[in-house]
Order: C-alpha cells, then sequence, then structure tokens
C-alpha cells in the first residue's frame, strides 16, 4: 500500500478498532435512519435507554460515551457532580460510568424530558442521583421556556412556550465547599447564569460550559472566558459548529451562530 495513503488510513483503523468506536458505529448502523422526533428503546454496553430523538441521542452518545468529552480526574471516588441541561441522562450515565460511587445533581428544564431522564435514571438502577426538573437560572421565579422536544429547547427558543419552575445555581452553589465537576448545557442561558454565581465559581474544580449565541443576540463570549480566569481557571475552547466560510455565512446553521465547548480546569 502507498505509504501516503496507509498513513491517512491509520486513524481511520484505530477508530473502527476501538470497541467503543464500534459500539458508535453498530448503533449508527441500526438506528442511524430514524426520523427525528421518533421514540424508541436503544440498548447499549448493558443498558437500556428510552430515547425521544434518536439523532441527538446519537450526538450525544458520540460525544459523550465514545469521545469521553466530559472525562476528568476527581480528588476521590465520590466526587460531587452538578449537571445542568442533563437532557434524557446520557451525561449522567457516563459519570456513573466513570464514577459509580458518584453523587450527581441532575437539573433538566424541559418537564417532558425530565420525565424520561427519570425513567433512564430507574430503568438503569443508577444510584444516588437527584433529579431538579427546573431551569437553571438566576433566580427561582420561573421561566418562560420554548420547548423543542429533543436537546435544543431554549428561553430563546421561538417554537411553544411553556412557563416552569426555575432554580437559581447561585443557591445550590452556597451550600456546597467543593463541587468536582461543574456542568452546564443550558442553550444560551449560560451567560446569565455564569455572571450571577460568578463569584461562587471557585468552587468548582472543573467547569464545562457550552457556550452559545444566538442570530440577533449580544456576544458576551469575553465576559465568559474573564469569569473563568477570575475563579482560577484555565480554558480550552472548541467549536462545535464549524463554518467553512464565516464571511459568507455569517448566520451559521438555523439559529444558533455560534457554539463552543469551554473546558476549565485548574493547574
Amino acid at each position: 500500500m502507498n505509504q501516503f495513503l496507509s498513513d491517512s488510513l491509520a486513524p481511520i483503523y484505530r477508530y473502527l478498532t476501538k470497541e467503543k468506536y464500534r459500539t458508535y458505529i453498530n448503533l449508527l448502523t441500526r438506528h442511524g435512519r430514524t426520523p427525528r422526533f421518533t421514540a424508541r428503546e436503544i440498548k447499549f454496553n448493558g443498558y437500556k435507554f428510552h430515547v425521544i430523538d434518536v439523532p441527538s441521542f446519537m450526538d450525544h452518545y458520540k460525544s459523550i460515551i465514545t469521545e469521553e468529552i466530559y472525562n476528568f480526574k476527581a480528588k476521590t471516588n465520590k466526587p460531587l457532580i452538578y449537571d445542568c441541561g442533563a437532557n434524557i441522562g446520557i451525561s449522567v450515565l457516563y459519570f456513573k460510568m466513570l464514577y459509580p460511587e458518584s453523587r450527581i445533581i441532575a437539573f433538566e428544564a424541559d418537564p417532558e424530558i425530565a420525565k424520561v431522564l427519570q425513567k433512564n435514571i430507574d430503568t438503569n438502577k443508577l444510584s444516588n442521583i437527584e433529579l431538579i426538573d427546573k431551569a437553571v437560572w438566576k433566580d427561582d421565579k420561573g421561566i418562560e421556556f420554548g420547548v423543542e422536544g429533543a436537546d435544543a429547547g431554549s428561553i430563546f427558543n421561538d417554537g411553544d412556550k411553556i412557563q416552569i419552575p426555575s432554580v437559581r445555581l447561585r443557591d445550590m452553589l452556597e451550600k456546597v465547599d467543593n463541587i468536582d465537576f461543574l456542568k452546564m448545557d443550558i442553550e444560551g442561558a449560560e451567560t446569565e447564569v455564569l455572571r450571577d454565581c460568578k463569584d461562587l465559581l471557585h468552587k468548582a474544580d472543573n467547569l464545562f460550559i457550552e457556550y452559545h449565541t444566538f442570530n440577533g443576540m449580544k456576544q458576551e463570549l469575553d465576559e465568559v472566558l474573564k469569569i473563568f480566569t477570575d475563579n482560577g481557571f484555565r480554558y480550552f475552547i472548541q467549536t462545535v459548529n464549524y463554518r467553512k466560510h464565516p464571511y459568507i455565512n455569517k448566520t451559521g446553521h438555523g439559529s444558533m451562530d455560534l457554539q463552543l465547548n469551554i473546558y476549565g480546569y485548574k493547574v
């Protein structure tokens, strides 16, 4: 085989020969053609998940289970994890696979998705998990929420709007001395929440934010990054919605023009 071709195929070969990647490929083969918003039970790795939208499930499975974007080293085998925006529970499952004795506080704003999350927790006998079916926000007065039906429900969503209860993350942070991992994937509400509790984020050893901006919405990434550095974090940024020609395609895909994974860690 041509050496250049051999070198080019090597990463693909390593990808396909690892068990976790083979599992993903098998799931994609069996379920990849399922239409959006079709409910289905999916079995993998000895677990059984009730899924309400297969394409979003596959995206989450690939990034969280296969690529392990939330992999971290805790100081103990019983870390405290805050999962803000837990959706149907793929991230919760991953944290339990990583640290079986972890204590997880899982937040999910969409009331219907929260029911599915609880069902997946119960079905798979995942223990020491507290589900808070409220929106993570800057106060506890409730908020108007745009339901999407999968993983894109948001206060900025133009879909069906419902009034849901909210929980102030600041109040939760004040109750603890230390959090091993704070994950925040709350579809555009992250800047307001970070701003509200910016003097308490030093309590987290690891901080993950999925940062979103929507077309026409003020971009405040500079403020978000300053909050990271002010709390002693170094950060790594990874783009999610890559655009090949951003000077031409200025609005991205759909209503969102910027989506980033921001990893905060202390050295």
